[in-house]
């Protein structure tokens, strides 16, 4: 009983006198927080592709993006309000060719889905 005893003792003094613990400090050129601001700056202005699936009001939007996001989870989706309807955009394609190619698939489940290139994004 008393090796027992003695042996926890000696196991946890152990334990506790090799317990590590440190500061970590990650230096960081500011060159790359301002390069992580154009690369945003430049994703958000860039044109892009999007599919509108359905528009109506805040309820009939939502409605409507729960069932692309069912059809289509591998799209984003997206309620936008453009005055004075709630509109529900999916998707964000770089090339048009892959826009068409997923509307053509899209309008199959949504008739009435219209591919867009807006100006600005619309995230």
């Amino acid at each position: 009983m008393k090796t027992t005893f003695i042996s926890l003792i000696s196991i946890f003094s152990v334990a506790i006198s090799s317990a590590q613990q440190g500061n970590i400090n990650v230096e960081q050129d500011e060159k790359i927080t301002e390069l992580l601001k154009i690369y945003k700056t430049a994703n958000e202005s860039s044109d892009y592709f999007r599919i509108q699936v359905g528009f109506g009001s805040y309820a009939k939007a939502q409605n409507i993006q729960a069932k692309v996001q069912e059809d289509f989870p591998e799209l984003s989706s997206k309620i936008d309000f453009d005055s004075p309807t709630y509109r529900v955009r999916v998707g964000r394609f770089k090339d048009k060719l892959t826009a068409e190619r997923k509307f053509s698939e899209v309008r199959k489940k949504y008739p009435d889905a219209m591919l867009l290139q807006p100006k600005k994004s619309t995230r």
